[in-house]
């Protein structure tokens, strides 16, 4: 017999003990270093592209577009627990597992996509980044896409992958700021609940096309990429840890912390862009502000509404969540593009350890930063960038609920039951979004 079978004899979980185990006094610090790639890509999700799309939906619709994070969170969770359950359990990210089991050209279309998706989304990011230091404190927008652009990708490049993910928890603490900001506006509460749990569908296409760039904003294919690729590299750094796949020892603990840090991340993403929404709904739209296009100009358009320190507020969040997102938008492209290539990826080998990796990673950033120097408005290409990662998202999603199920992926541990369908949920509401922002171009 062998030693795992001895262990699944006497325990049914899987997670190494016989009987009830023991139960462990509550800490803080246990609690929040078991937070990681969850709380990473739910903080990650309210980048600075994100901030103007969700300020654009609340300027434009008001408080009413509310009942969309409702939505959006269990789905959201859903799929980005199903997608570190994939890392987890193989020890690949989704790149790498399509690599393995599925068609080549499959693998060339989705990662291409997700290239040019990531890559215009750091553009717009480090734009927005830039725009909002400048209504800071002045200066050359062009200088600070670049300043920012370099250290991000010097940053995942050269620290210490510990030190560097500790760095990344402490900026999800910027979000904070788009809490604070609705202190100073004037929110009616009672209308703002109304617009959470009474969802108002107006049959339009600009209605339905914000619709899908919340979706496509909210549930991303960055971030299953991402999460996914971050459970694989936790596991690789850790030497006590394997693949479930081949090791099973410890399952349900494993299984509780990622359903633990996805629920995290994904309810604290909720709750900022919702923040968000209300403030811009409060302020803007109920001024007759509805034509605000991205993160900065919400910025600059709260001054005379909210005053001069919600703006400083505002921005500073633009400019920390940029900080935050940017090198998530790299680092799943260069773990897409690596795991598919089967290079030695991951954040954690130094760079002469995984050169192609990093190469990818700068490349993105610097076409990112190139595109700021170009004619091409990375800005004005930024909402319709959220509507294409929704279109994109369907197909992306219904392969990796189809992975999620094949036994050759995930052994006996192909996801199943309640998770199994609302990920499946989740696709099929996004699909619906899709249609129906067709069926509103076309009428």
């Amino acid at each position: 017999m062998t030693p795992q079978e001895t262990i699944s004899r006497h325990d049914k979980d899987g997670d190494g003990s016989a009987g009830k185990p023991r139960r462990e006094p509550f800490s803080f610090n246990r609690v929040v270093k078991s937070l990681g790639p969850g709380l990473i890509t739910g903080a990650s999700d309210d980048d600075p592209s994100g901030i103007g799309t969700y300020s654009q939906a609340g300027a434009q619709l008001g408080y009413g577009i509310g009942w969309t994070m409702l939505l959006t969170f269990p789905l959201m969770t859903a799929i980005q627990e199903i997608s570190a359950r994939v890392g987890r359990v193989t020890g690949h990210g989704i790149a790498g597992n399509v690599c393995k089991h599925y068609p080549g050209w499959l693998l060339i279309i989705v990662v291409t996509l997700l290239f040019i998706a990531n890559t215009v989304n750091i553009a717009a990011d480090l734009s927005a980044m830039a725009d909002a230091t400048k209504l800071l404190i002045g200066g050359p927008a062009i200088l600070y896409v670049v300043l920012f652009g370099v250290t991000s990708v010097a940053a995942q490049i050269f620290m210490n992958y510990r030190r560097y993910v500790a760095v990344l928890k402490w900026l999800t603490l910027s979000l904070f700021a788009y809490v604070a900001a609705l202190a100073f506006a004037k929110v009616s509460w009672m209308q703002a609940l109304a617009g959470v749990l009474v969802p108002r569908l107006t049959w339009s296409s600009d209605y339905f096309t914000t619709i899908v760039a919340i979706f496509g904003t909210t549930i991303s294919p960055y971030l299953f990429f991402w999460q996914a690729s971050q459970e694989a590299e936790e596991q690789r750094v850790d030497v006590t840890k394997h693949p479930l796949i081949e090791k099973a020892y410890g399952v349900r603990k494993e299984f509780s912390r990622i359903r633990a840090d996805t629920i995290t991340g994904m309810a604290f993403s909720n709750l900022i862009a919702l923040s968000i929404i209300v403030t811009a709904a409060a302020s803007l739209h109920a001024a007759g502000k509805t034509d605000i296009q991205t993160s900065a100009q919400a910025a600059e358009a709260l001054r005379p509404i909210a005053g001069p320190f919600a703006e400083v507020i505002f921005a500073l969040g633009i400019v920390g969540t940029g900080l935050l997102a940017i090198p998530v938008l790299a680092g799943a492209t260069a773990y897409a593009v690596g795991e598919g290539r089967r290079w030695p990826v991951g954040l954690a080998r130094k760079p002469k350890e995984a050169m192609a990796f990093y190469s990818v990673l700068a490349l993105s950033g610097g076409i990112g930063i190139a595109l700021n120097f170009t004619p091409i408005d990375p800005i004005s290409a930024l909402y319709w960038s959220a509507v294409v990662n929704g279109v994109l998202a369907v197909p992306v999603m219904v392969l990796l609920m189809v992975m999620a199920r094949h036994k050759e992926v995930m052994g006996r541990f192909v996801i199943g039951g309640w998770l199994y369908w609302l990920g499946w949920l989740s696709t099929a509401a996004m699909a619906l979004s899709v249609i129906a922002m067709g069926v509103g171009v076309l009428v």
